[in-house]
Parts: C-alpha cells; structure tokens; sequence
C-alpha cells in the first residue's frame, strides 16, 4: 500500500500538450453556466421552428389546395437538407468554433422562418417555393447538433459533459411542447403566419443577445485549438467507417430518427383529419408532454440496473427495443383500425413518443 501511494503518473510530452490544449479551451465554471442556460433555450427555439410548418401544414394545405403528396413533400424538404450539413457543421465548429457556427446558422434560420410566410404570399409557384424554404431550413439546423457535440467535448470539463447534453436533449421536449401550445392558440386566434413571424422573431432575439453577451468584444471566445493527435483526417475517418459498431449505430439512429421524424411532421395531420373536431391543444401538447417524465424515469432505470450489475452494453440494447421496437407496435396498432377512438388514439400515440425518449440514455451514456 505504502509502495502504491509512491507511485507517480508518468506523462509524456505529447500527453502534457494534449492536456495543456484542453485545459486552455475550457469555459470557466460561471461562463459555462450562462452558455449552458443560452443553449437550452437555442435548443427550445430551434425545435419551435422545426415545428412550425408541421403544426401549420394542415390549415397552409387548406389554403393553398395542396394534396397528401405534396404536404409530404414539403414536411420533407427539411430532411433532405438536414442531412448533409451533419458532418460539415462538426468539421467547421471544430475549424470555426461552435459558438460562431451557432450563432450564424441560427440568425439565418430564423429569417428564412420569418421569410417564409412573405415566400408563400409574394408568388405563384408557391409549393416549389415552400419546399426549398424547407430545405433551406434543413441545412442551416443541421449544423446545431455538431456544433453542440464540438463544443461540449471542447469547453466543457469531461465530468459535466453528460449534464449539459442532457439539458439540451430536454430542451428539444420543452420546444415542441411550447410549439404546440403557440400553435394551438395562434391557429384559432390569427392566421398561420402569426407562428413563422412570432418563432423567427424569438430567435432572432436569441442571436442578438449571444452575439451582445458572448461573441462581441472582449468576451469574444478564444479560437478552438486541437492537437495534432486529435485533428481529424481522411484516413481515420476511413478507418472508422470500416468497423461494424460505426454503422450499426448509424442504422440504429437512422430507425429512431425515422419514427421520432414521422411522429414530429404528420401527427398533428394525422389528428386533424381523423378527428376534426377534437380541441388541438390536446394532441399537439399531451404526446410530447409525456416525452419529459418519460425520459427521466427512463435514464433513472437504467442507471439502476447497471449499478445492480448489468452491463451497460446490455442496456443500451434494452432501451434501444423499446425505444424502436415497443414504440412502433403502439403506432402499428392505429394502423389497423382496431382502435378509431380519438382517447385511444392519444394515449398510444403519447406512449410511443414516450418509449421513443429511452434512446436518449444510449446516445448519453459513456
């Protein structure tokens, strides 16, 4: 015992800069409390705008005589753009800094929001035009989760990483919640412009007040600096996409995201037009309300069990069947018309998208 506490940790030069880049580009405590409380909101807002055109897509096909295909279509147009700015906006935060990937892809996805409804009103070719305001949409937000992921393995010490993910995964909840509220109050009350204009304009605020506090003058952040051990190239990128474990999560996040995605774009029609008369407020508030104590019972659970023993492979595969499997049996239900009660149809569709939070602990877990 006595000949352990002797023992030294022995740390080459390569360790020592290693350590010396990250120690030099993390936020000090009080800064990354501020940062953590503008991201969750960020994180609230962006999800607000994400669901604006979902939530308006029953009255905007109404006005503009658009059929199921072309609804489709335009609620699609986002992910086609989505996806192709993934792994350029964790390159570019990683070059750039994510604060100011952040920050402009933010200010200009708030004016396409607030653009939208001027697009639609100002020409005739309205649904080409919607479907690019879409896309447009998709591939300035797809850079807000690399960007997140660049800065929480940058800024934030290693033992509070976990923590702020997980705040910005409850703010996505929090977002479509309060979408669905403004929606519901908005659509009755005005027109279906009043969301984009009233989304845009809150998160234009937003980059006003990071730009103001955090990004202008002397609290500008210093620029990310990475060693030449942990500088992405070609080769280790190659090399990752050889092995198995890379692409069976990338299957497994392409499932969830295909069911969270469809319930996110075509609940609120689905409701509509099964149930024209029952109250908005309830089917675009109570599904994803249910998604909050969800996934904290969810992460609370599998915390337990891996302290009881199990292998946190093991649970990674546990939430991961009921997140796509169990979740996709309560929609696979609705399909087969068995149960045609608006009621029945609340409640199974408010357990899948709760069942659907439980993949949130195998993405945060380390």
């Amino acid at each position: 015992m006595a000949g352990s506490l002797l023992k030294h940790k022995i740390y080459t030069d390569t360790q020592c800069n290693n350590e010396e880049f990250r120690n030099r580009n993390l936020w000090p405590r009080p800064l990354a409390r501020k940062w953590t409380f503008m991201l969750f909101v960020g994180t609230c807002l962006l999800y607000c705008a994400r669901t604006t055109m979902p939530i308006c897509a029953v009255t905007m096909a109404a006005t503009f005589h658009w059929s199921k295909i072309d609804s489709g279509l335009v609620l699609g147009g986002f992910y086609w753009g989505y996806c192709f700015t993934q792994i350029l906006g964790g390159y570019a935060s990683d070059k750039l800094g994510g604060e100011r990937v952040l920050f402009i892809s933010t200010t200009l996805w708030a004016l396409t929001t607030c653009a939208t409804p001027l697009l639609a009103e100002l020409s005739s070719h309205t649904f080409a035009l919607m479907i690019m305001a879409r896309s447009l949409m998709g591939v300035l937000q797809g850079v807000f989760f690399p960007s997140l992921a660049s800065l929480c393995s940058q800024r934030v010490v290693e033992g509070e990483r976990g923590f702020l993910m997980s705040t910005m995964h409850s703010g996505c909840y929090l977002g479509t919640l309060l979408a669905g509220g403004m929606g519901s109050i908005m659509l009755d009350s005005y027109s279906w412009k009043s969301m984009f204009y009233c989304t845009g304009f809150l998160s234009i605020l937003w980059s006003l007040l990071v730009w103001q506090c955090f990004l202008r003058g002397d609290v500008t952040p210093a620029p990310l600096e990475m060693s030449s051990s942990s500088a992405w190239t070609w080769s280790r990128l190659l090399s990752l996409l050889k092995k198995p474990p890379v692409w069976s999560m990338v299957f497994a996040h392409m499932c969830i995201a295909c069911t969270s995605n469809t319930l996110m774009s075509w609940l609120p029609t689905y409701f509509k037009e099964s149930f024209p008369h029952a109250t908005g407020w309830t089917y675009n508030l109570i599904p994803w309300l249910t998604a909050i104590p969800s996934a904290l019972s969810g992460g609370y659970v599998s915390d337990f069990l891996v302290k009881q023993g199990y292998s946190i492979s093991a649970m990674r595969k546990i939430m991961q069947f009921f997140a796509m499997g169990a979740s996709s049996l309560f929609i696979m239900v609705l399909c087969g018309g068995m149960f045609t009660s608006f009621n029945s149809a609340l409640a199974f569709l408010s357990i899948a998208v709760g069942l659907t939070t439980f993949t949130s602990w195998y993405v945060y877990s380390r």
